[in-house]
């Protein structure tokens, strides 16, 4: 009789702490940092969603192909696939060319999210931005687009700030509200921050964004400590925050620790193949060899767990949506960012709220450096 299992063996995994691994970790980050950069200028009005998705995930692959090219063993990868998620749309939206909504085309105005990811040997770098169609100085992103992406953009910058070795998770939780509430904004339900491991997105230590009364009784409190990554994932909405299930076919999975005896032939081809291809990295249904079995198997690869999908959720219409994904590697130094797209330019994003709170003010303003204490002069011998 078949039955699930997870898998409790640790294996041991090396850590920022060999400076082999951070190089890593930064050769993966200027892959996807030059990526975004691609996508976000191709994001003009006219683009079709698949060209974008499609040309995010071909510059990661040529990006990643100029990286420790003589280790021909090394783990080279998508760490996730290229997603570009329109207005109401709030992520993982990465469809196949025959799929529902992959020819549409960006209008001026639209508020577009992409995100994408690599990894090098196991060690991945995730970076996710928010793009509204047409903007520039001359035509500024204003009313509840504005408020959303600096809604974003400032916990973002909070929640770097408050990943200093000490501080906890649920101090996080309450300042990113806090800075979603001066804007108008809150976060999304069920957003949050994850550590990162070698070959897993989904660390031990994890930070929930808009957690309910009883999530929060319930969640685990973590303490951050030095030679820990995170990838930092925001999403507030102008909305209510509940952000519900989408219509459209969900096409981005990942595999699990999850063990169990798949019953039928498709699922155990598709297993196979994702965890040679993939490992537990996401993947979307377009970069398998046949798309249609893929879904086939994925079926029962869900149902019991071996494979988790990346549901699509919409919110309602009239309201915004920003996003800001980053990597930061905490260090005893300070917390580091790699990933990122454009610098926030305030000139772009004008909103008519701000943050008034002298609390999250003084946050903002401290360094993401850590300055050590200054070493007293030994005193004069006797």
């Amino acid at each position: 009789m078949s039955s699930a299992k997870t898998s409790n063996t640790k294996t041991p995994v090396a850590t920022i702490a060999d400076s082999n691994v951070v190089s890593k970790y930064k050769a993966a980050a200027e892959v996807v940092n030059g990526a975004i950069r691609k996508v976000l200028s191709a994001s003009k009005e006219g683009a079709k969603v698949i060209d974008l998705c499609k040309l995010g995930d071909a510059a990661i692959e040529v990006g990643l192909s100029k990286q420790y090219t003589k280790d021909k063993k090394m783990s080279k990868g998508i760490a996730y696939p290229t997603s570009v998620s329109v207005n109401t749309i709030v992520c993982h939206f990465s469809p196949g060319a025959s799929e529902e909504g992959a020819e549409q085309v960006l209008a001026a105005g639209d508020v577009v999210r992409l995100q994408m990811g690599a990894q090098i040997d196991g060690f991945a770098a995730v970076v996710g931005e928010t793009v509204v169609v047409g903007a520039s100085d001359a035509s500024p992103v204003t009313g509840k687009a504005a408020d959303a992406i600096a809604a974003a953009h400032f916990a973002g910058e909070a929640i770097q700030r408050l990943l200093k070795p000490g501080n906890r998770n649920m101090v996080v939780t309450d300042r990113v509200q806090k800075i979603a509430r001066a804007f108008g904004c809150k976060p999304i339900e069920n957003t949050v921050c994850h550590e990162q491991k070698q070959g897993d997105l989904d660390g031990d230590k994890q930070i929930i964004l808009n957690p309910t009364d009883e999530q929060r009784a319930a969640f685990p409190s973590c303490e951050f400590a030095p030679f820990e990554v995170y990838l930092v994932d925001v999403y507030v909405t102008t909305g209510d925050g509940h952000a519900k299930k989408s219509a459209l076919r969900t096409n981005i999975y990942k595999k699990t620790s999850t063990t169990y005896q798949l019953k039928t032939k498709a699922a155990r081809a598709v297993i196979n193949e994702v965890s040679q291809k993939f490992s537990k990295f996401p993947f979307t249904i377009r970069s398998c060899d046949d798309e249609r079995k893929t879904r086939m198997g994925m079926i029962e690869c869900t149902k019991v767990g071996v494979a988790q999908a990346f549901e699509i959720h919409e919110e309602k219409a009239g309201e915004a949506v920003g996003q800001i994904t980053f990597t930061v590697l905490v260090t005893p130094n300070g917390v580091e960012r790699i990933t990122q797209g454009p610098a926030f330019d305030p000139k772009l994003i004008q909103t008519d709220k701000k943050i008034e709170d002298t609390e999250l003010l003084e946050l903002l303003q401290t360094s993401t450096k850590i300055k050590k204490p200054t070493k007293k002069p030994a005193a004069p011998a006797a």
